[in-house]
């Protein structure tokens, strides 16, 4: 099983479209079999459309404007022959403008659902946290993946969200991915609270059999203002049925071209075979 996850800065970049082929490029290259996507934007004010089959809506409708990110992804991976299954939502407003959310991809069908995160619940507040879940297929077996992107641990606010989704998947899938921008460096309170979890999730990095690259982010950002050290603040994590055999920091300029603030992260899974 491959997966990828990226905060992709949508919109915010400069040549978008350029890098949007690129991300799929990418994609349709690594034959991933499940992306998770963050910062994935929409204008407010553009067009609505009516998504094509391959989208898999959330138990929450919400309105796909014709520049939402992940569908412009969607297409530019058709034309590389790639059909991918998808579903998007969206946690707040953005610089005034945006719908800013989080996808999936697939490449089977997913039943996609939203969870609220955060004690935040105005759209217009931009700490306002819904993150999304999908159960699909992948190498034969079910998977429950979720896309997410938290807040900083300041002011108890990561705490909380992480307790929401520790709730949220009380009933979960056996094979569990959660993907993502968690906003907390590792070795951080953060960090040590995903460990700790009652989940029993494995951070990929720590437990790959060769990794490629560290650091997700390594510069100033948007929340990160003051930043001046590489970080690693995007994580895959996953339940302790899957062993990570390959890890690769992507988008950082090197095999793969810079495409966003933030560096996407490659594993490769195998499932761990039972004891004879």
């Amino acid at each position: 099983m491959k997966v990828l996850t990226l905060n992709t800065h949508s919109w915010l970049e400069e040549n978008q479209l350029e890098k949007c082929k690129m991300i799929a490029q990418e994609i349709a290259t690594g034959d991933y079999d499940i992306i998770a996507l963050q910062e994935v934007n929409q204008t407010i004010a553009a067009q609505a459309i009516v998504p094509d089959g391959l989208y898999c809506p959330t138990d929450t409708l919400v309105e796909i404007k014709e520049d939402n990110f992940a569908l412009r992804l969607v297409e530019e991976l058709q034309l590389l022959d790639c059909d991918y299954y998808w579903s998007w939502t969206y946690s707040h407003v953005g610089y005034d403008i945006y719908h800013e959310g989080n996808t999936l991809l697939s490449k089977q069908p997913i039943i996609a659902k939203e969870y609220l995160a955060s004690q935040a619940t105005d759209v217009w507040d931009h700490t306002t946290r819904k993150n999304l879940s999908g159960v699909t297929e992948a190498d034969g077996q079910i998977v429950q993946v979720i896309s997410c992107h938290f807040s900083w641990w300041q002011d108890g606010k990561f705490a909380y969200e992480w307790q929401q989704t520790e709730a949220f998947l009380a009933e979960r899938a056996d094979t569990l991915l959660i993907l993502g921008d968690f906003n907390n460096d590792a070795a951080s309170s953060g960090h040590q609270l995903v460990l700790d979890s009652s989940l029993q999730l494995q951070d990929s990095f720590l437990t790959a059999a060769e990794t490629i690259g560290e650091a997700s982010v390594v510069k100033a950002i948007d929340g990160w203002q003051d930043n001046r050290e590489a970080l690693r603040i995007d994580y895959v994590f996953a339940s302790n049925d899957l062993q990570a055999t390959e890890y690769e920091v992507v988008f950082d300029g090197t095999r793969t071209p810079i495409v966003s603030d933030h560096f996407g992260i490659k594993v490769v899974f195998a499932s761990k075979t039972e004891p004879n």
